[in-house]
């Protein structure tokens, strides 16, 4: 398990504020006389390194996509890595995992309306070689995403 320090925490902290923060901004914020120079060292470091990654998030409910649908996938088991990779090749999917417990995969599907995911759920899952059954829920608030994790301060090694 990688740690980081406070500094590196707080360059996170700082990019997921504004993932085009100028490392000048993110030295001035931090204080502590850390240099940009630095900062642009730490950021190439922790991407390199695999522990962020910096790219644009959109917005679905914004581009017109108003509803959000968690789909739980009942599969049988020789077809779950089939479903799970047939899923990724949809524009609709944000999200696809395979997990242990009742279902073997889930996936979030992206929608205009409840219509289009009845539609994907019944016409394109739903006939998917080994799925046996699905379970929907629709998603109307989400009060914190995915994108907005923070790494625990846990994970911060002593400077």
């Amino acid at each position: 398990m990688s740690k980081i320090d406070k500094i590196d925490y707080d360059i996170v902290d700082l990019l997921m504020q504004d993932g085009r923060m100028p490392a000048a901004e993110i030295a001035r914020r931090i204080g502590n006389g850390v240099s940009e120079r630095s900062v642009r060292y730490r950021i190439e470091r922790l991407v390199q390194d695999g522990m962020i990654r910096i790219s644009a998030i959109p917005n679905p409910r914004a581009l017109g996509f108003q509803v959000i649908a968690d789909v739980f996938i009942e599969v049988e088991a020789g077809y779950i890595s089939d479903v799970a990779h047939q899923l990724t090749e949809y524009e609709c999917i944000s999200y696809v995992a395979c997990s242990i417990g009742e279902t073997d995969v889930s996936a979030q599907v992206i929608a205009h309306d409840t219509t289009e995911v009845y539609r994907f759920i019944t016409e394109v899952i739903g006939k998917m070689p080994g799925v046996r059954k699905t379970t929907t829920s629709i998603v109307p608030v989400i009060l914190r995403d995915v994108y907005s994790w923070r790494i625990p301060t846990s994970q911060c090694m002593e400077e």
